[in-house]
């Protein structure tokens, strides 16, 4: 990685207003980087937490700013939300006495086959593959059809490995379903990974529902939401059970891919790649 010292890096997460988890990956990823001193400056920015995006450029002093959402796909939010927030024009954006480099999320790199085969050999290390679906599982939506790109792109290189009898990809909000998983796959052995950054609310709440491993949150006092608290995801049970007996299956479930400590290459690869696809020149 080239060192950048008139430059900063700007890492976009999502964040949540409900779990304070869900912001925890992007300031790891943060930390892991800002050790390696190849940028002047370094700062996370959210969506739904502080600081937001459009603060975040107030905060940075170098003349030279790579943005790189902390996101799994491209899709609504990184084609319209923080396009939006900070006003940028395009992959490269004149901003005041700026330039501002837009890079492709996380998510989109090839190299996320190697993390998401690695939560699942290290979930379920003694079943055969060959008699083992692994299922991808992540967001989808209606907002916008390249949300589940990401997550197709990598069963495809998955498949081509060779390695597990079956691979395939399930969605929180479009076909294929997670709740269909029984009927999806034909395979004695499932093991679940998902595709998101942070073990927030979906991963360690909503999918092991739909997966039928856990039961509904019981409701709040009163008929409102269930309460909500922050837990650890080393302590979170469900991801320590495995394996589940469910369907006449045997399941593995992982935490989310975007925990992984080696996310932090997959960021600096990002910003060498739009120099490399832009011609960029660094600022010496």
């Amino acid at each position: 990685m080239v060192s950048r010292p008139h430059s900063a890096l700007i890492l976009v997460g999502h964040g949540s207003t409900l779990n304070p988890d869900s912001s925890t990956p992007t300031f790891e990823q943060a930390d892991r980087i800002r050790e390696r001193k190849i940028f002047a400056e370094i700062q996370c920015t959210f969506w739904k937490e502080e600081p937001s995006l459009r603060e975040v450029l107030r905060m940075i002093e170098a003349p030279e700013v790579y943005i790189v959402p902390n996101f799994i796909s491209e899709g609504y939010f990184t084609e319209r939300i923080i396009p939006r927030e900070l006003e940028l024009t395009g992959p490269v954006t004149q901003h005041a006495n700026k330039t501002i480099k837009y890079c492709k999320p996380v998510g989109s790199d090839t190299r996320m086959a190697d993390l998401l085969l690695q939560r699942a050999s290290e979930a379920a290390p003694r079943v055969p593959p060959s008699k083992t679906a692994l299922m991808i599982v992540s967001h989808g939506t209606d907002l916008n059809e390249n949300s589940a790109v990401a997550a197709k792109k990598q069963v495809s290189l998955i498949r081509r490995r060779n390695i597990y009898g079956q691979v395939l990809a399930a969605y929180m909000e479009e076909e294929p379903r997670i709740e269909d998983w029984p009927r999806l796959t034909s395979q004695p052995y499932v093991i679940v990974v998902p595709f998101f950054i942070a073990d927030g609310l979906h991963s360690y709440q909503d999918i092991p529902v739909l997966l039928g491993i856990e039961t509904e949150s019981a409701a709040a006092p009163g008929g409102g939401a269930p309460p909500t608290r922050h837990v650890p995801s080393s302590q979170r049970e469900v991801f320590r059970r495995n394996p589940y007996r469910v369907a006449a299956r045997e399941l593995y479930y992982t935490c989310s891919i975007g925990t992984s400590p080696l996310v932090a290459d997959i960021i600096l690869d990002s910003v060498d790649r739009f120099d490399q696809k832009h011609r960029a020149k660094t600022i010496k």
